[in-house]
């Protein structure tokens, strides 16, 4: 019998039947269980007490088929308890109204007639998420770092209202084990948003390993990420971990996932989908638990569509999506960036730099970012270094927002590799890859002259 301990669950469905049969289902599983018959009643509810999971129906009297009454509802049991679990149903089912469901804030969707247990795993998986959430939100209060305003992890600055949803899916998903997909531009802060989910996870006393797959030739991604044996190859003189292994109990950061070769893409998936492999050159299976966040600035579905990426692959990855928009697009976060670049290279370099002066802080608001957060930050160390005084001028920045573009002849040959990658990814408008191939490179060249180059 339930007791004051027992997970209490609000049921909004308009149907009698159907509270009844779930009634039925769920009470021998100790939860204790109220039930309303419209949207009306259940905001009610939750204004007068506290549940740990709604279970809602999507069409309720008004509308029997567009699902619009119930996501209504969904949004609003959001805005007043944002770490409520929200599991929808619906006779009415499409993939269209689960995707719209859960911007809206529902965690998981189930269609009727439901399956007993997957209907039941789903609530057991959502009440423990719930749980880990809610202990999220008490350590972040408590935590300095996290109260701070525009954190929400490691070194992660964002007040800009294009910010708001990722700082909501960090914590939401964060304390999870599910897997995030994290798109968005070159230089967006792809691998801090990475970090930042795995400091508020579970598993954030574990390593957090991370690997840049454009820069990983494909000739040695197996023994890279799956180990290898002595012997395996000329030069493989001792065994050696690779990163599942080293990752295991934490979590495996893999950026630039759009990178890795079709050849290889079965592999990932097998371990992803049994947690097993085998070193290269060795036949013995060994076994991780690791937990997957991946990045890239590829259109995935384009490359599904094209042939070059698995959709099953893909399945596995985005179970959770996160956007990272281009600087550009927050420009509120620009002044708070700054600041915090400028502090951490004025300590680097010991220089005596106090701030920017009005025209290099007009200079940094308007110019165009294309390499989003990764060039604001070389920006502010170029003026760390440049300045002749204690503020940073808008010339000690190297922008040259709206100044003539240099001559190639009074450029090195480095220098006119660098301004031509920059200009083509500007071109772009970031996509590494449209880039790669206007330049006539491949994808793992490409991607070490942006590391060469900073960008």
């Amino acid at each position: 019998m339930p007791d004051a301990s027992s997970p209490r669950l609000l049921l909004a469905d308009d149907q009698a039947d159907v509270l009844e049969a779930l009634r039925l289902l769920l009470k021998p599983e100790g939860y204790a269980i109220e039930t309303v018959k419209s949207p009306a009643a259940a905001l009610k509810a939750i204004e007068a007490r506290d549940y740990d999971l709604a279970l809602v129906d999507l069409n309720y009297s008004r509308d029997t088929t567009s699902g619009q009454e119930g996501l209504d509802l969904v949004q609003q049991l959001q805005t007043l308890d944002a770490t409520l679990p929200v599991v929808v149903m619906t006779a009415w089912a499409s993939v269209e109204l689960a995707v719209e469901a859960m911007r809206r804030g529902a965690r998981d969707f189930v269609t009727k007639p439901w399956d007993n247990p997957r209907l039941l795993a789903v609530i057991r998986n959502q009440l423990a998420l719930g749980s880990a959430m809610r202990a999220y939100r008490r350590l972040e209060q408590e935590n300095q770092l996290l109260r701070a305003p525009g954190k929400a992890g490691p070194n992660l600055i964002a007040q800009s209202a294009a910010m708001r949803p990722v700082l909501d899916i960090i914590a939401r998903v964060g304390p999870s084990d599910a897997n995030v997909l994290i798109t968005g531009e070159n230089g967006t802060g792809k691998g801090v948003i990475a970090q930042a989910l795995h400091a508020v996870s579970a598993r954030a006393d574990r390593p957090l390993i991370s690997v840049n797959m454009g820069g990983l030739p494909e000739g040695v991604f197996e023994s890279e990420l799956f180990g290898h044996v002595r012997g395996a190859f000329t030069d493989a003189k001792t065994d050696r971990a690779g990163r599942f292994e080293l990752a295991d109990g934490g979590a495996l950061f893999l950026d630039e996932i759009g990178n890795i070769p079709l050849s290889q893409q079965a592999k990932i998936l097998r371990t992803l989908e049994t947690g097993e492999f085998e070193r290269l050159g060795s036949s013995k299976t060994h076994r991780a638990n690791v937990r997957l966040i991946s990045a890239t600035n590829a259109d995935l579905a384009a490359e599904v569509a094209a042939g070059r990426f698995r959709q099953d692959l893909l399945f596995r990855l985005n179970t959770i999506l996160i956007h990272l928009p281009p600087l550009r697009e927050r420009r509120e976060d620009i002044d708070l960036l700054a600041q915090h670049f400028l502090q951490q290279h004025v300590a680097r370099y010991r220089k005596p730099v106090t701030g920017f002066d009005a025209g290099a802080s007009e200079a940094l608001r308007a110019y165009a970012w294309p390499g989003n957060v990764r060039e604001l930050d070389h920006a502010v160390e170029r003026g760390v270094l440049m300045a002749p005084g204690k503020v940073i001028r808008a010339p000690d920045l190297g922008l040259n927002a709206g100044a003539a573009a240099p001559r190639l002849e009074d450029m090195s040959l480095e220098e006119v590799e660098a301004f031509l990658i920059k200009k083509t990814l500007a071109r772009c408008s970031g996509n590494a890859r449209a880039a790669a191939e206007a330049l006539g490179l491949s994808r793992s060249a490409f991607y070490r002259r942006l590391e060469k180059y900073g960008l």
